[in-house]
C-alpha cells in the first residue's frame, strides 16, 4: 500500500506542478500581452505627438482685443493650407509663402450648448494691419485681399488680421495641411456628399457621377478645393462645398462605423496629427483631445456654418466686402456668446444634416444679394417657388437641393 501511495502522490505533484506551470504560462502571458499593449499605446501617443507641428505665435501678433464673454467661450481659427511638409513648411506657416483658401473662425458656447463656425472669404477686400514675421515687418495695406495676410505673414498675420477685422479674441488656432486632409479622408472610408450633376473633365482630372456617393482621395480633395465644374465656379460656392464636407466629414467621424473601427479610428488620428499645425497653448495629443471633447456635448444638429455677410465690391466684381452692419451684429454674437439669430443662420449649414437649409436664399451670383435672408422674399411666395429657390442656390454651389 505504501508503494501505491507513494505512487498516488507522485501523480497528485506532477499534476500540481502542471497546473501550477500552466497558470505561471497564462500570468506571464497576460502579463506580457499587457506590457505590449501598454508600450503600444505610449508608442502611438508619442507618435502622435511626434506628428504635430507646434509654433508660438505670441510675440508677433501684438495687442488683442479682451474677452468680453463671461465663462469660457472658445473661439478657434481654423485654415487650410498648402504648406509644404518639414521645417521648410513650418517656416512658411511662421513667415508666410504658403496659400490658404480656407478659414473658418469657430465659436464655442461656454455652457456648451451651441456651436458654429464663419467661413471668411479669400477674396474679401480688408483692411490688413502690419505684421511681425522673423524676416522684419509687412506694411499694413488697404483693400488688400484677405488672403493675402496669410501668403504675406503666415499664421500669425492672419490671426492678428481677424482680431482686427471683428474684435474677436482668438483662443486657439489649427492649420490644416490639404493633403493631409485627404488622407483623414481615407481614413474613415470616404464622406458622403451629393453632387446636382456629373463631372467629367479630363483637363482638371475630374470624374464624379451625378447624386449622392461617398468620395475619398484625390476627388474629395478636388471637391473641397476647386472652382471649375461646380456650379458657377465661383469662392462662394466653394465654400458652400467645404461647409456641408465638414459637416459631413464630421458627422462620419462620430459615427459607429468610425468609432467601432479601431483600425480606422488610428490611421484618422495618424492622418489627423500629420496634417495639424497648431498653437502651443493645445500642442499635444491630449490637450487637443481636451478641445475637442469640449465639443462633445453638443448635438451635430446645435453646430451650424455659415458665411460672413458680404456684398460685391464695386470696383471689382470678383472681389467682395464684409457687409458692415450685419457683420459687426455677427461678431457682437460672438463676443458676446450668443447664439446666431434667425436672420444670420438663414442658410447654414448643419453637422447633423451636411446641406443648406431650406429657405436659404443666399446666391453666388455678382446679379443677387448673396447675404439676404428668406424674409426678403415677398410674402406671396409659394412653397414650390422657395424650393425652387433653395435647389438653384444648392445647385449654384454645386451642391444638391
Amino acid at each position: 500500500m505504501s508503494e501505491e501511495l507513494a505512487q498516488s502522490d507522485a501523480r497528485h505533484r506532477g499534476r500540481t506542478l502542471k497546473r501550477h506551470s500552466a497558470l505561471r504560462v497564462l500570468l506571464a502571458s497576460t502579463v506580457t500581452i499587457t506590457l505590449v499593449i501598454g508600450l503600444g499605446a505610449v508608442f502611438f501617443y508619442r507618435h502622435l505627438n511626434e506628428n504635430l507641428t507646434v509654433i508660438d505665435i505670441s510675440d508677433k501678433v501684438g495687442v488683442r482685443p479682451d474677452r468680453v464673454a463671461p465663462g469660457k467661450p472658445i473661439n478657434v481659427l481654423i485654415m487650410g493650407s498648402d504648406s509644404r511638409a518639414g521645417d521648410q513648411g513650418t517656416k512658411q506657416l511662421e513667415n508666410g509663402g504658403a496659400r490658404s483658401d480656407t478659414t473658418i473662425l469657430m465659436h464655442l458656447s461656454s455652457d456648451r450648448k451651441f456651436a458654429y463656425g464663419v467661413s471668411l472669404p479669400r477674396d474679401a477686400v480688408v483692411d490688413r494691419p502690419m505684421c511681425k514675421t522673423d524676416d522684419g515687418e509687412v506694411p499694413a495695406e488697404s483693400a488688400a485681399m484677405f488672403n493675402t495676410a496669410f501668403y504675406y505673414g503666415g499664421v500669425a498675420c492672419t490671426v492678428k488680421t481677424v482680431e482686427s477685422l471683428t474684435g474677436v479674441r482668438i483662443d486657439h488656432w489649427v492649420v490644416v495641411n490639404f493633403n493631409g486632409f485627404k488622407d483623414m479622408v481615407d481614413a474613415i472610408g470616404g464622406v458622403n456628399v451629393c453632387v446636382p450633376h456629373a463631372i467629367d473633365d479630363d483637363q482638371y482630372k475630374m470624374h464624379l457621377k451625378a447624386g449622392n456617393q461617398k468620395i475619398k482621395g484625390q476627388a474629395a480633395l478636388d471637391y473641397v478645393r476647386v472652382r471649375h465644374g461646380f456650379g458657377d465656379g465661383s469662392d462662394i460656392g466653394r465654400m458652400k462645398r467645404q461647409q456641408s464636407f465638414i459637416a459631413s466629414m464630421a458627422a462620419q467621424v462620430v459615427s459607429a462605423g468610425t468609432l467601432t473601427r479601431l483600425d480606422r479610428m488610428v490611421k484618422f488620428l495618424d492622418a489627423a496629427t500629420k496634417s495639424l499645425a497648431l498653437d502651443n497653448e493645445v500642442g499635444n495629443v491630449v490637450k487637443l483631445a481636451k478641445l475637442g471633447q469640449e465639443f462633445q456635448s453638443i448635438g451635430l444638429d446645435q453646430i451650424q456654418f455659415i458665411t460672413v455677410p458680404f456684398e460685391w465690391y464695386e470696383p471689382d466684381p470678383n472681389r467682395i466686402v464684409w457687409k458692415p452692419k450685419a457683420s459687426e451684429k455677427l461678431w457682437a454674437k460672438i463676443r458676446n456668446d450668443e447664439p446666431l439669430s434667425k436672420r444670420l443662420s438663414a442658410d447654414a449649414v448643419s453637422a447633423a444634416a451636411a446641406k443648406p437649409s431650406k429657405g436659404a436664399s443666399s446666391s453666388a451670383s455678382p446679379s443677387s444679394d448673396p447675404s439676404s435672408s428668406p424674409t426678403s422674399s415677398p410674402s406671396s411666395q409659394t412653397s414650390a417657388d422657395a424650393a425652387a429657390e433653395a435647389a438653384a442656390e444648392a445647385e449654384a454651389n454645386g451642391l444638391c437641393a
